[in-house]
């Protein structure tokens, strides 16, 4: 090569670099210096280890935890991306820069032995191609020899193993496996790769629009620390040497909650940065593999890629900011003594937190038709206790599951103590969704599913012990049971057929008294029924 590949972490020139897990590529004296990780770093921890299990090590460069094959470092996946970067030295003369490479030897040619190359007698029938992508640039179309077998050529997939094998293995260790040209599986596997880029491209960007936003709250919490300190002194410059050193303390104050927040900040940046870092690395090694890797390095490489990219995809991150800019001060109130006067004003840091926020109230989830009823919603801080004072935006939504255009318009009113009152009168029945937020964020139990159930119908009819005892013994009078008595009488009597063996009500023929009568409105067979009522 023109610029033979440097060690990032030494700086020195390495021509055969290795591939690390967190797809960091270092020479071989580095890897051999790596410790285990908990101990201090010293040469031959790596590979001591050999025909061990696998150790995890720190990688100099990220410090991520990586574990190395049982094979030690000499396991580890050459970096083919890192040595196919720049343009290849002619492999005849090792002079000149390559401009060609011959199809059927495979060797990098300098613009003389080109043209040396086609005037020879048994190369001149050889096709010399051109390198103008870094693809060709690089090690594609260099052959890849088996480690196992050093004269054979790595032509062939395992899908069995997932790895590059030789005609040779296929006969030997791999016998019996399912294999298939290199060039006719790499789309399949190259494919799986492009997915995993994709998904991590994504997050990149979640990533630094929530990167973005912290810089932004920072900013707001600044001037919104700011204007507090400036409502501050304007409050206390009325007063004298109480009042004064009293300023002086609220400011204090005010300084460690801005600095506490601006922490927390600083906090949940540095973590996303490093992991958008991460990941960039990931996308950018995955990237150069896929434009300038050949077919077989790509198969070599993706295993490794793979599982890099699939642990960073699982890492799991909050895009919700850690702390808000709600700094308020409070002039009202009492702040105790300062030289012997009392004075006002203090800094209120209680915040509400929707997640700790709850709903109470008997059958929240069921209402009548018609029916004025409703909840309570107790608002709580980051540690849970009660707020106990109002003026939160509180936002109540119910509407129909299955008419869009059906909702309920509740009525919210502060009680001023942290609690807040929610009622509603639904007009239709049937199934309702409740959404309940506080500063746009859904509470504990929100959303909830609402039945809304028809108006209470009172029982038309008697409760009864049968319809001969309560209509005297009138033939005519009937009951809901649907019991008869021999003799021609319409209506249940006791021991008879149909009777449920106990009272009930004549209208429905329910058993429990204290029941919905679950009897047909507006039916004209209910006159007959009432006819007992009557008696």
């Amino acid at each position: 090569m023109s610029a033979a590949w440097r060690c990032p972490a030494c700086a020195e020139p390495c021509a055969a670099p290795r591939l690390l897990p967190c797809l960091h590529s270092l020479c071989a004296p580095c890897l051999r210096r790596l410790g285990r990780l908990g101990e201090p770093a010293r040469a031959g921890i790596a590979t001591a280890t050999a025909t061990t299990a696998a150790i995890s090590v720190l990688c100099p460069l990220c410090d991520a935890e990586v574990a190395l094959p049982p094979g030690g470092v000499g396991q580890l996946p050459p970096d083919y991306v890192a040595l196919g970067r720049g343009r290849p030295g002619c492999d005849l003369c090792a002079q000149g820069a390559a401009v060609g490479r011959c199809q059927t030897c495979g060797v990098a040619l300098c613009p003389f032995c080109r043209q040396a190359h086609r005037r020879q007698k048994k190369t001149a029938s050889h096709a010399v191609t051109e390198l103008e992508s870094s693809k060709d640039c690089g090690q594609a179309g260099r052959p890849l020899y088996c480690p196992s077998h050093p004269s054979e050529e790595l032509r062939l997939f395992c899908e069995q193993c997932d790895q590059p094998v030789c005609r040779d293995c296929v006969v030997d260790r791999h016998r019996q496996h399912p294999y298939d040209l290199a060039s006719n599986v790499v789309h399949r596997h190259g494919d799986s790769l492009r997915v995993l880029l994709e998904s991590t491209q994504q997050r990149v960007s979640t990533l630094e629009d929530v990167l973005s936003q912290i810089d932004g709250m920072g900013s707001a919490v600044r001037v919104r620390a700011e204007a507090v300190a400036a409502e501050i002194c304007l409050f206390a410059s009325g007063y004298v040497k109480a009042i004064e050193e009293h300023r002086e303390q609220l400011l204090k104050q005010l300084e460690d909650l801005k600095v506490q927040k601006e922490n927390l900040l600083h906090l949940q940046k540095a973590q996303l940065q490093q992991l958008l870092l991460d990941m960039r690395t990931g996308m950018e090694f995955t990237e150069r593999l896929l434009t300038s890797g050949s077919d077989l390095e790509i198969l070599i490489t993706k295993g490794v890629v793979a599982s890099r990219l699939a642990k960073l995809n699982s890492i799991a991150y909050s895009t919700r900011l850690s702390v808000d800019d709600s700094i308020q001060f409070s002039p009202q109130e009492r702040a105790g003594q300062c030289c012997g006067y009392e004075v006002f004003g203090a800094i209120l840091n209680k915040v509400v937190d929707p997640a700790k926020c709850t709903l109470h109230g008997e059958d929240l989830c069921i209402a009548r038709q018609n029916e004025l009823t409703g909840f309570t919603l107790l608002c709580n801080d980051t540690t849970g206790e009660q707020m106990r004072r109002g003026g939160e935006a509180v936002r109540v939504t119910i509407t129909h599951k299955d008419k869009k255009d059906c909702a309920v318009k509740p009525t919210v009113c502060d009680n001023g103590d942290g609690t807040y009152h929610v009622s509603y009168s639904p007009e239709e029945p049937g199934l309702y969704a409740v959404c309940v937020c506080v500063k746009g964020q859904h509470v504990q139990g929100s959303p909830f599913t609402l039945t809304v159930k028809s108006k209470f119908r009172k029982h038309q009819g008697v409760f009864h012990c049968c319809t001969f005892c309560s209509s005297g013994g009138q033939k005519a009078a009937r009951c809901a049971c649907g019991g008869t008595m021999p003799g021609g009488y319409q209506g249940c009597g006791h021991g008879h057929k149909g009777h449920p063996g106990c009272p009930h009500w004549s209208c429905c023929g329910q058993v429990t008294k204290s029941s919905e009568c679950l009897g047909p409105p507006n039916d004209s067979s209910q006159r007959s029924l009432l006819r007992t009522v009557a008696l």
